[in-house]
């Protein structure tokens, strides 16, 4: 089949590369616009329009994928589907129509459970045992559309949205690319998703990942995992803001009340709702990450010092 492909992280590359490996011809790219990236701000190609660009592969790169420009041109390369990935733009109806077997996206949830822009971090978040992957056919509403196929991947104890973002990227791909084989045969078959068990992923902001010392243990450990490695867990420290990564709750630990800090020799401890977590790494404003011991030594802390 002729392919068009959609989509704008890193997260869609597997993907990509699942295709460019498969016998279907990849005619060109949509993508989202090139964006201000870095302290320096400069505009960057999004991972996949540079993956594309490497390639000799045409990038379409539409403000607006309803723009008339770029449905003509979709029109003029004739697909006949548009596989999708996380491409962070929703597509209208028109663009929509124009593959003669539509669009097919590959979302990171098992659906109903989990539409929208981020699904892996939201399992996390409400202490899913696991995330998944599916393969459906995407429609006008919020992935809506009947599904072609699904996976499942168990989520650890330590799991971060990062780790398990990449390996459902990967298992994904080939779920993708196995859909696709089974529409150029043909034997494609799409089930209407269930009414029961639907559940929104809303995008994760600054705000969501800011930690809630007053939250149990467990809750403080997902809220970090699940907003990690983006937009990345913070909390308030001598009025300015530190990023951590994730932590370890202390089931044995001294009673701490919520956001107090003991510094030991060997660990740096802050207090819950519960129990204390051990600190991993810590990110003050403008340094590099570094194990929680070595900044608690570096910034002195005290008896007096807690997040807020």
């Amino acid at each position: 089949m002729r392919l068009v492909f959609a989509g704008t992280p890193a997260t869609a590359l597997p993907a990509l590369d699942a295709i460019d490996a498969s016998e279907h011809e990849l005619v060109a790219a949509v993508s989202r616009p090139d964006a201000p990236s870095g302290r320096g701000r400069r505009m960057v190609r999004s991972p996949v329009a540079a993956w594309a660009e490497e390639r000799g592969i045409e990038v379409l790169t539409p403000v607006k994928p309803r723009e008339p420009e770029f449905l003509q041109r979709l029109r003029d390369i004739a697909p006949d589907c548009v596989p999708i990935v996380a491409y962070g733009a929703l597509v209208p109806r028109e663009a929509l129509e124009i593959p003669r077997l539509g669009w097919i996206n590959l979302h990171f949830s098992v659906l109903p459970a989990w539409r929208g822009a981020a699904p892996v971090q939201h399992a996390i978040l409400h202490g899913d045992e696991f995330a998944g992957a599916s393969v459906f056919q995407l429609e006008v509403g919020l992935d809506t559309g009947p599904v072609f196929g699904t996976l499942t991947e168990p989520i650890s104890a330590s799991d971060t949205a990062g780790d398990v973002l990449e390996r459902l990227a990967i298992d994904g791909a080939e779920l993708l690319v196995s859909v696709l084989d089974a529409m150029a045969a043909g034997t494609a078959q799409a089930v209407p998703q269930p009414r029961e068990g639907i559940s929104l992923a809303p995008k994760i902001t600054a705000e969501d990942a800011q930690v809630r010392w007053g939250e149990p243990a467990f809750a403080v450990s997902r809220r970090i995992r699940a907003t990690t490695p983006a937009p990345g867990a913070w909390t308030n420290f001598r009025g300015e803001r530190v990023k951590l990564g994730p932590v370890t709750p202390v089931a044995d630990g001294p009673s701490l009340r919520p956001g107090d800090l003991l510094a030991e020799k060997r660990r740096v401890l802050v207090g819950t709702a519960t129990a204390p977590v051990c600190l991993g790494e810590v990110r003050a404003e403008g340094k590099k990450p570094m194990a929680a011991v070595d900044w608690a030594r570096g910034v002195r802390v005290s008896e007096e010092d807690r997040f807020e």
